[in-house]
């Protein structure tokens, strides 16, 4: 049963950081609420006050900044990120990965800064959010500040906002053209062991055939749900950068394996920790498969068991 709490709806951000302010540790940022009622619900987590964000202007909006960056406000929920249509022309993969975020009940309700404030580990949106050099926005009495994603995010359900901090947006970079892209998480239990966020960026002289590149000009793996918080991979993004696309077999799987021993995984319930190094390295290859594929204009069909390609 929820323990009586009082509900505030402020207008705009200075009047919910002032809110914050004022209740100090009785108050809790309040958007979807998929985590924090069920928190609730369990007697982990007990404020008095909710501070509900949805209303403020600009934090249920998707848009396109000034340097054309993609911004989602901290209240957009899931199956608004899954069905925008400016998600798709711009970021595309950020829409097909909300497709797949939970269930519907959840996609409905629960938000993109929700989630990133939670900050658990085995989040879809951080892991991916890192290959696209996201960053989120934060708003206090002080005014606003930016920080990188990889550095918002500290540990698990631990992030750099502050008490009298709200979320009000995460900023993504598009890839340039000729960019390809895979998205693999894997798990038998309600959350994922494992996420891959794989990108290629083709360039060269090859023409239409390769789709515009024969080599490898940049490299972005991601991976999520092993480490602590999610992580760049920066080794194995090297190994791939200037691999040629006839050669791109041999170097993923050197990459997967660079990849496979950069992580610090620990035994949990969902698996021992040799094993999910060991499925770092199965799952980055097989993520740069289908990303190569991309690349050659082909749709794999990719049929892992107990996985969800995107």
């Amino acid at each position: 049963m929820l323990r009586p709490f009082t509900l505030h709806r402020p207008e705009t951000a200075e009047e919910a950081c002032a809110l914050l302010v004022e209740l100090g540790e009785d108050a809790a940022v309040y958007a979807g609420g998929t985590e924090l009622l069920l928190l609730m619900k369990l007697g982990m987590l007990r404020p008095r006050h909710l501070v509900d964000v949805k209303r403020i202007p600009g934090f249920s909006a998707i848009s396109l900044d000034e340097g054309a960056r993609l911004t989602i406000g901290a209240a957009v929920t899931h199956r608004t990120v899954e069905q925008s249509a400016l998600v798709r022309a711009r970021c595309p993969l950020v829409g097909t990965v909300a497709r797949h975020v939970a269930n519907v009940r959840v996609r409905n309700v629960g938000t993109v800064g929700g989630n990133l404030a939670f900050a658990d580990p085995h989040s879809d949106l951080a892991t991916l959010f890192l290959t696209f050099d996201a960053s989120v926005e934060l708003q206090s009495p002080r005014g606003r500040r930016e920080l990188p994603l990889d550095d918002f995010v500290l540990g698990p359900w631990e992030t750099a906002r502050t008490s009298n901090e709200v979320v009000s947006s995460v900023k993504l970079t598009p890839w340039p053209a000729e960019t390809h892209a895979a998205y693999v998480k894997f798990g038998v239990h309600e959350r994922p062991t494992l996420a891959i966020a794989a990108m290629l960026r083709l360039a060269g002289t090859g023409g239409s055939r390769h789709h515009g590149g024969d080599r490898v000009a940049e490299a972005r793996i991601a991976i999520g749900c092993v480490n602590p918080r999610p992580m760049r991979m920066a080794g194995a993004e090297a190994r791939l950068t200037g691999a040629s696309v006839t050669d791109l077999e041999h170097a993923a799987r050197e990459a997967s394996d660079i990849a496979a021993a950069g992580v610090d995984p620990a035994d949990d319930l969902y698996g021992a920790a040799d094993y999910k190094r060991e499925m770092v390295s199965v799952f980055v290859r097989r993520a740069l498969r289908v990303a190569a594929a991309r690349a050659r204009g082909a749709e794999p069909v990719a049929r892992f068991p107990h996985a969800v390609v995107a």
